[in-house]
This record gives structure tokens, C-alpha cells and sequence, in this order.
């Protein structure tokens, strides 16, 4: 497990959004590590975990794309049924809140996630 930052990006839903962001942080040599895209009301909502937050941001800025932050962690877990439900558990008995949750099974049996909660220090304290 690691406290990181995810980045989150606000915009119009319409073609080319997603395109223009990732191609931002790949001109500024930002790796996007885990991202989820969604939308609600034709609103877009890009979140973003990234190898440089700060170079993200900056670049970002500099293409006039507004954005925010937040900590949030970063779970390896096994990749087999109940993983996750294990971890919302854990986070529920503690009174944490998951703000929002998104996750790959990049292969090799682990699976990786991104859970954003109001506490992480608490969080990460829940999960040891």
C-alpha cells in the first residue's frame, strides 16, 4: 500500500477531451499510472494517478486545463473473489468512506487499486 495523489480533471464531455489530456502529460513526460473517465449530467470527470503529480499539474495549467488534487492510496492486493469486498470491510468497520474506487487486474494473480477516502493516514492504519 502507498499514499499517492490523483489528480482530477472536470471538463465538458465531448470527443477529444480525454486525447487532449493524455497527450498534455505525454509531451510533458508525465506516466499516467491508473486513470478512470466518467461522466454525469455532460460533465466529464478524469481521475488521474500519474508518475509526477507536481510536472502534471504544471503542465496542465500551462495547457489551460484546470484541476485538482487529492491523496489517495494505492492497494496491490490478490486478484481473486472477495480481494476487494475484504478491504470495503475493513474501511466500513473503521467508519471510513470511499470516495471513489477504481482498479485493474494487470495480470500475475495481483490486482491493483485506487482508493480515494477523506483520511488516508486513517485508512492506511485500517488496512495494516
Amino acid at each position: 500500500m502507498a499514499k499517492t495523489t490523483q489528480i482530477t480533471v472536470t471538463a465538458e464531455s465531448k470527443p477529444g477531451v480525454l486525447a487532449k489530456v493524455c497527450d498534455v502529460l505525454a509531451k510533458a513526460a508525465v506516466n499516467i499510472v491508473a486513470v478512470c473517465a466518467a461522466e454525469a449530467a455532460g460533465r466529464g470527470k478524469i481521475r488521474l494517478v500519474v508518475s509526477d503529480p507536481a510536472r502534471a499539474k504544471e503542465a496542465l495549467a500551462a495547457a489551460k486545463i484546470r484541476c485538482g488534487e487529492e491523496p489517495a492510496l494505492m492497494l496491490s492486493m490478490d486478484d481473486r473473489p472477495g480481494a476487494l469486498a475484504s478491504v470495503a470491510s475493513r474501511l466500513a468497520a473503521a467508519k471510513i468512506n470511499i470516495k471513489c474506487a477504481y482498479a485493474t487486474t494487470a495480470g500475475g494473480g495481483k490486482a491493483h487499486v485506487v482508493v480515494v477516502v477523506a483520511n488516508p493516514d486513517k485508512a492506511e492504519r485500517a488496512l495494516e
